[in-house]
């Protein structure tokens, strides 16, 4: 999961509370970090994502594949 995707499915899975989730919330999976300190911190944006789909109750089937672009099909 490239952090672009990580970006998206972070938006994609919380709307509007997005971006105060990536900031606020302390992941314990993470050490103690937020989302944003982990990203800053060098730790790969899928073990962030997991970690915040696990502090959030995120669905198991929500959790894989998200985040990539849909393929256009002509």
């Amino acid at each position: 999961m490239r952090r672009s995707e990580f970006l998206r499915a972070v938006d994609a899975e919380f709307g509007a509370r997005a971006s105060s989730l990536l900031n606020d919330l302390v992941l314990s999976g993470l050490g103690g970090r937020s989302s944003s300190r982990a990203l800053d911190d060098g730790v790969p944006p899928r073990d962030i994502w997991l970690a915040l789909c696990e502090e959030t109750d995120v669905p198991a089937a929500r959790r894989y594949g998200v985040g990539r672009r849909e393929l256009k099909r002509f």
